[in-house]
């Protein structure tokens, strides 16, 4: 836990990693994780049951592909997804996404697979 009185620089953290569809968690907000993750190319369709996902795009462009349509988001675009309903992100070029999730979620929600990832700490 980083308990300093600093800010938490968002390029700086970008800039620790390249992988794609890695989530880091670069803080913690009560019973919830600030995440910050890189996505290129599709995801795998998912839910999840217990929680609305927020999306926040922090450069590049993505689409979070719905069943019932699709929402474009750019810089400084957020998107709340929510809770229990089938969701699909996207994003054409390299993009750098937050999200704001209770701690525990699982990035591939209730599908699994091998884009499930382990959960590194950065903050």
């Amino acid at each position: 836990m980083n308990s300093s009185a600093t800010a938490v620089s968002l390029r700086e953290k970008f800039g620790q990693f390249t992988e794609h569809w890695s989530p880091k968690k670069i803080a913690a907000l009560n019973d919830y994780e600030i995440k910050i993750v890189k996505i290129k190319g599709e995801f795998v369709w998912h839910s999840h049951a217990d929680t609305d996902e927020m999306f926040l795009v922090t450069k590049g462009q993505i689409r979070i592909q719905l069943r019932n349509g699709d929402v474009a988001l750019g810089p400084g675009e957020l998107f709340v997804v929510p809770r229990g309903v089938e969701h699909c992100p996207i994003a054409e070029e390299e993009a750098e996404v937050m999200l704001i999730e209770p701690v525990g979620v699982v990035n591939t929600g209730n599908m699994g697979g091998p884009r499930t990832a382990v959960l590194e700490d950065f903050s």
